[in-house]
C-alpha cells in the first residue's frame, strides 16, 4: 500500500483566482527531469492517439498492475510553479490536500467504483426524475389531453407548440439564476429542492382545466427545472476528473432514455386508468409520475453530500469515505484541475466574475454548436407520438413504438462518448450526430404522401436512434471554461443556447406543411449540412489556432518568466497563457 507522505498543506502560499491547468503545461513543466521531485509519478494520459497503441498495446491505456502508482504529474510537482496553483484558504477540502500523496491504480479504481455507486447513481436517479416530469406531456398527448382541455387540434397543434415554447422560455430564463443560487447555497441543497418543487407542479396537472392552466403549469415547470442540468454538472465536478465526467454524463443521458422506456410502460398502464374516479388516463399519468419524482426529491436530501470530505452528518455519522479515500479524492481532483481549489462550494459569484464569464468569446463557438446541433432531429422527436398517431397507430401502440429508438439511442450515445474520450477528440466526433441524422432526414423527405405506416416507423426510429453528443459537448464546455466561477456560468449559458435551439425547432413543423412536413424536413436537411460542413470543422480550426497563438508565447518563456507571469497576471480561467482549449 502506498502511504501518504506528510506535506505542508496548512502552510498557505499565494494563489491567483481562476488559475487553469492546461494539457500542454504538463509537457512543458512536468516532464521527467532530475530537477523535479517525485520521479515515480506517471505521465499524464494525454499522448497522441494511435490505432496501433489502442489495439495492440491497451496496457498503456488501462494499467494492468493494481499496485502500480497511479498519481499523475501536475504543476504541484514543480517547485517554481506550484505556489501559484495552491488551493485557497477557504477551500472546503484543504485539510485533505497533500501534494506528496501517492496512490495505486487499485486504490483509484476501487474509489471511482465507490463514487459511481454513492454519488453518480443518485444523481442519475434525479436526472431521470427531471426527464420523467418534463417529457410526460408527449404520452399525455397520445391520450385525450388536447381534446379534454379544449386545445386546438386542427392539424398543426398550435397550443402544443405554444406550451413547448413557454416551457422552453421559462427553462432558458431560469438557467443562470438557478446556477447563482446553487453556487451560493450549494448544489447538494438546491438540487433536491428543485426536484421537490417541480414534482408538486407536475402532479398538480391532474387538475388542469383548460388552456390557461396548461400554459401556467408549463411555465412553472420550465422555471423550476431550468438550471438543473448545469447544477448537476457543477456538483459532479467536485468528485470526478475532466476525463471521467463526459462518460458519466453519457450515462445520465442513457438513464434519460431508460427513463423514457419506463415512462412508456407507465403511460401504457396509467392511460388504461381512464375513467377511474371519473378522471381521464392522462390525469392519472401526471399524478402518479409526479408523486414518484417527489419521493426521489425527498430522498435526494439525504443522498447528496456537499463535497468529498463532507459526507458525515447526523444521519450518517461514519460518512461514506475513509480518511485515505478522502485524501485520494481531493488530490486526484486538484492534480487534474487545480482551479477546483479556487472557490468554496458555498461561495457565490461576484458580478465582476459573472460578467467576465459571460464575455468569454472563446466559448462562443461551443454556444453556437449548442444552438444548432440539435435542430435537425428535435422536430421529429417532439412530434413522434403525434406523427405515429396520424400515420395510423392507436394510443397504446404509439407509446410502445417509442421504445426502440430510446433503447438504440442509449447504445449509440454511450458508444460515441466512449469514442470521444478514447481518441481524445470532441469536435469531429460530435459531428457524428448530424452525419447520422442526415440520410434519415433525406429518406423522410423522400417518402410518398401516404407511406406504409411500418416503413415510416422504421425511418423515424432510425433517425431518432442517433448518437446523442450533448454529453460530450457539455463536458467540452466545462473543460474549456477553465475555472470554477467560469464553469458555473458557462455551463448555464451553453444550456441556454440548447433551450433556444428547442424553441427554434418547435416552429419548424407548421400547419401549412402538415401532415408530411416536407418543407420543414428540407429546412432540417439544410441545417444539418451547415453543421457538418462549416460549424464543427470551423470550431476545431478556431481552437487549434488559439492554442498555437498561446503556445508561441508560453513556450518562449523561461521558467522564471512563467513564474513571474503567474504571480502578476490578472487573467483568469481560460484567459491565461498556460491554458489550452480542448477540441
Amino acid at each position: 500500500m502506498i502511504t501518504s507522505v506528510s506535506a505542508t498543506p496548512g502552510q498557505q502560499t499565494p494563489t491567483t483566482d481562476g488559475i487553469s491547468r492546461s494539457v500542454s503545461l504538463l509537457s512543458s513543466v512536468g516532464k521527467r527531469s532530475s530537477s523535479l521531485p517525485n520521479d515515480d509519478l506517471v505521465d499524464d494520459a494525454g499522448e497522441q492517439f494511435s490505432w496501433t497503441t489502442a489495439i495492440f498495446r491497451r496496457e498503456q491505456i488501462v494499467h494492468p498492475d493494481p499496485d502500480a502508482i497511479a498519481t499523475r504529474r501536475s504543476v504541484f510537482d514543480d517547485p517554481d510553479l506550484a505556489p501559484h496553483y495552491w488551493p485557497k484558504k477557504d477551500y472546503e477540502n484543504l485539510h485533505r490536500f497533500d501534494p506528496a500523496t501517492r496512490w495505486t491504480y487499485g486504490e483509484e479504481r476501487a474509489l471511482v467504483r465507490k463514487l459511481d455507486w454513492k454519488i453518480m447513481l443518485m444523481a442519475a436517479v434525479g436526472f431521470s426524475a427531471l426527464n420523467l416530469d418534463r417529457s410526460n406531456i408527449s404520452q399525455a398527448n397520445s391520450d385525450s389531453l388536447l381534446q379534454d382541455l379544449g386545445l386546438t387540434t386542427n392539424g398543426n397543434y398550435p397550443d402544443f407548440n405554444l406550451g413547448n415554447t413557454v416551457f422552453r422560455l421559462a427553462f432558458l430564463c431560469a438557467e443562470l439564476p438557478s446556477q447563482l443560487v446553487s453556487k451560493r447555497v450549494g448544489p447538494d441543497r438546491w438540487i433536491p429542492t428543485q426536484i421537490c418543487l417541480w414534482s408538486v407542479v407536475s402532479l398538480s396537472q391532474f387538475w388542469l382545466t383548460g388552456r390557461t392552466s396548461f400554459l401556467v403549469c408549463r411555465a412553472l415547470l420550465g422555471a423550476l427545472q431550468g438550471g438543473y442540468i448545469p447544477d448537476l454538472i457543477l456538483y459532479l465536478s467536485y468528485f470526478y476528473t475532466k476525463t471521467e465526467l463526459p462518460v458519466r454524463l453519457a450515462l445520465f443521458w442513457m438513464s434519460s432514455n431508460f427513463c423514457a422506456i419506463i415512462a412508456s410502460f407507465i403511460a401504457y398502464g396509467t392511460l388504461h386508468m381512464g375513467g377511474v374516479a371519473g378522471a381521464a388516463g392522462w390525469r392519472w399519468l401526471f399524478m402518479i409520475e409526479g408523486l414518484l419524482t417527489l419521493l426521489i426529491g425527498f430522498l435526494s436530501f439525504f443522498r447528496m453530500p456537499p463535497s468529498p470530505t463532507q459526507t458525515k452528518t447526523w444521519f450518517r455519522p461514519n460518512g461514506w469515505f475513509t480518511e485515505r479515500e478522502e485524501i485520494i479524492m481531493v488530490n486526484r481532483i486538484l492534480r487534474d484541475d487545480p482551479t477546483k481549489g479556487d472557490m468554496h462550494n458555498r461561495e457565490g459569484l461576484t458580478l465582476r466574475r459573472l460578467w467576465t464569464a459571460m464575455c468569454d468569446y472563446d466559448l462562443w463557438p461551443i454556444y453556437i454548436i449548442g444552438l444548432m446541433f440539435g435542430i435537425p432531429n428535435t422536430p421529429p422527436s417532439t412530434y413522434l407520438t403525434l406523427l405515429l398517431r396520424d400515420i395510423g397507430f392507436n394510443t397504446f401502440q404509439t407509446n410502445l413504438l417509442t421504445i426502440p429508438s430510446q433503447a438504440l439511442g442509449m447504445v449509440t450515445m454511450f458508444l460515441i462518448t466512449i469514442v470521444s474520450e478514447f481518441v481524445n477528440e470532441r469536435s469531429i466526433v460530435s459531428m457524428m450526430e448530424d452525419l447520422w441524422t442526415l440520410p434519415f432526414l433525406v429518406a423522410l423527405y423522400a417518402l410518398p404522401s401516404s407511406p406504409n405506416p411500418w416503413v415510416f416507423f422504421v425511418v423515424v426510429t432510425g433517425l431518432l436512434s442517433y448518437p446523442y453528443t450533448h454529453p460530450i459537448q457539455v463536458g467540452w464546455c466545462s473543460r474549456n471554461a477553465g475555472a470554477v466561477a467560469s464553469r458555473t456560468v458557462n455551463a448555464s449559458l451553453y444550456n441556454m443556447f440548447v433551450q433556444a435551439s428547442a424553441i427554434i425547432s418547435s416552429q419548424i413543423y407548421v400547419a401549412s406543411d402538415a401532415p408530411r412536413y416536407r418543407r420543414g424536413n428540407k429546412i432540417l436537411i439544410i441545417i444539418c449540412c451547415i453543421n457538418i460542413c462549416f460549424l464543427y470543422p470551423g470550431t476545431k480550426a478556431y481552437y487549434i489556432w488559439r492554442n498555437r497563438q498561446r503556445a508561441r508565447i508560453w513556450d518562449a518563456m523561461t521558467t522564471q518568466e512563467r513564474a513571474h507571469y503567474l504571480s502578476t497576471t490578472k487573467d483568469v480561467g481560460n484567459r491565461r497563457l498556460d491554458f489550452r482549449f480542448a477540441h
